[in-house]
């Protein structure tokens, strides 16, 4: 068989985890080969490997038949090698255009020359249809956008074999299909794409193999339209799992979030992005709000969590009101909050797993004396939540959280906040970047606070999630609140149409 990549028996690890333990990966020409297992498989270490991040300590790489020596992504690249990695690598007040050519400028004289690879770059999106504006910072754009930067930036330096790292982890529903058409359209031309993920649905829509991994090992190369997702999800959790948790009917009590008359300012500009918004999340419900992302439903979390403060308006929490409260202080009054950017408000990186499990909880008598931590009872408390949470780090408490998967950080937030036994949960794509297991037991947390009579604030992109565990959905669009809808009794495509605002309430359009 003719392959243009084999990784034959790679092995690596780290403190305290074997990462990669004998893995063998063959990549034929022209194919999207999906990489699947959960979060900490060792999915993305076996990429980095291949790339030149980390060198592994035994096993050996060939293309087309001959073994290559990649050290670093410099030889990676002179191989055709390039990664959009999963946290994307652009340097935000830098233009499209600076990033892209980032390290491979063209210079005369000292002075870099733009012209040449302008024109280049704009042939290139408009080749690939990977449209965007090369002058746009990078600061300003979407993330769906940055995406296709990643993308171009690989291109231009002509690489043939492409890996891409969880790429629709952070992607909107229509993005997605969007990055599915452009990795069919580099495969027609002769590119050769690695695939990391574990969305399955995605699998079955675009790759023509895939390999499984489980707890850093290989497990089976499986061809992806013969093998059903169930298959494929118990290969890589060694388990069956449910796609839809099971739930009861929702028992709605007392009201425990008020939103009155909310109207929230752009970060960037005087300009509204949420528009005199209303609205109630009672105990033993799960609220959602969905929308297509950049329609103010993360202002509107910003000032709800004390991120940013309104414009105008009230926020009472248990009848209390908290529109200009601390960020202490509407965590005390029974506020938890799973964020959307799990690296920005979420983590402090550098900081240890135990420690970051304490970050609203260290200065409490249970924690600390006189101003003195107490650090056994961290790290007994942070074991706890490892266990129960089962947080997978190669040292324990003491893991450097940057260390960890994506997943598994997701994971550590998720435990912190719940832990805390919340009054008030609000989620903000609680699942992004997480494999089906974690998916599903974290639906079943959500859940499992619902019935415990809290009130869950659910905000996601996902329309299955959305539908799943929802007992009330509210869609916001352009910064105002315009429907009210029972997941019952909609579809997921009208779900959708309501999103995009080609459907309002109680027309039949």
């Amino acid at each position: 068989m003719d392959y243009q990549i084999e990784m034959l028996n790679i092995t690596k690890s780290f403190p305290g985890i074997l990462a990669n333990d004998n893995i063998s990966l063959q990549l034929k020409h022209g194919e999207i080969h999906a990489l699947l297992g959960e979060n900490g498989a060792g999915k993305s270490t076996l990429m980095s490997i291949l790339f030149g991040l980390y060198l592994p300590e035994h096993g050996t790489i060939k293309k087309n038949g001959q073994v290559v020596q990649i050290h670093n992504p410099n030889d990676a690249n002179s191989q055709g090698i390039g990664m959009v990695h999963q946290h994307f690598k652009l340097v935000h007040n830098f233009t499209v255009l600076e990033n892209i050519i980032l390290g491979v400028e063209t210079t005369k004289n000292g002075v870099l020359r733009m012209d040449d690879a302008r024109k280049k770059v704009v042939a290139l999106s408009q080749k690939y249809n990977l449209l965007v504006d090369p002058d746009a910072v990078i600061s300003d754009i979407t993330v769906g956008m940055q995406q296709r930067v990643e993308i171009l930036k690989m291109l231009y330096r002509e690489n043939d074999i492409l890996i891409f790292d969880e790429p629709t982890a952070m992607l909107l529903p229509q993005e997605i299909i969007e990055l599915i058409e452009i990795m069919k359209g580099l495969v027609k031309e002769g590119k050769s794409v690695l695939f990391i993920t574990h969305k399955l649905e995605e699998i079955k829509l675009v790759a023509d193999r895939c390999t499984v991994l489980r707890k850093g090992k290989y497990i089976d190369t499986v061809d992806v339209a013969s093998t059903s997702k169930e298959k494929m999800s118990e290969l890589m959790v060694g388990r069956k799992v449910e796609f839809i948790v099971a739930k009861n009917d929702a028992k709605p009590a007392d009201v425990v979030l008020e939103v009155k008359g909310l109207t929230v300012k752009s970060k960037f500009s005087e300009k509204n992005k949420v528009h005199d918004v209303s609205f109630t999340v009672r105990r033993g419900e799960i609220l959602c709000i969905a929308g297509i992302d950049g329609n103010g439903q993360s202002e509107l979390i910003y000032a709800l969590t004390g991120l940013i403060n309104p414009a105008e308006g009230e926020i009472f929490l248990d009848g209390k009101e908290i529109s200009h409260a601390t960020i202490r202080a509407r965590s005390e009054a029974g506020m938890s909050h799973i964020p959307e950017d799990r690296h920005k408000h979420g983590l402090i990186l550098d900081y240890n797993l135990d420690k970051n499990l304490v970050l609203q909880k260290y200065f409490t008598r249970e924690f600390q004396k006189n101003g003195f931590l107490k650090f056994n009872k961290i790290a007994k408390y942070a074991n706890k939540l490892i266990q129960s949470f089962d947080i997978r780090s190669g040292q324990g408490a003491k893991t450097v959280t940057r260390s960890m998967s994506g997943g598994n950080q997701q994971k550590a937030i998720v435990a912190r906040e719940i832990s805390k036994d919340p009054e008030l949960l609000i989620a903000v794509q609680p699942t992004r970047g997480l494999d089906v297991g974690a998916i599903e037991y974290i639906h079943k947390q959500l859940i499992n606070q619902r019935d415990k009579g809290k009130g869950v604030l659910l905000l996601s992109l996902e329309l299955d999630e959305v539908m799943n565990i929802s007992d009330r959905i509210v869609v916001i669009h352009d910064g105002e609140l315009v429907s009210n809808l029972d997941p019952k009794k909609i579809t997921i495509q009208e779900l959708g149409l309501y999103m995009s605002g080609a459907k309002k309430e109680g027309s039949d359009e």
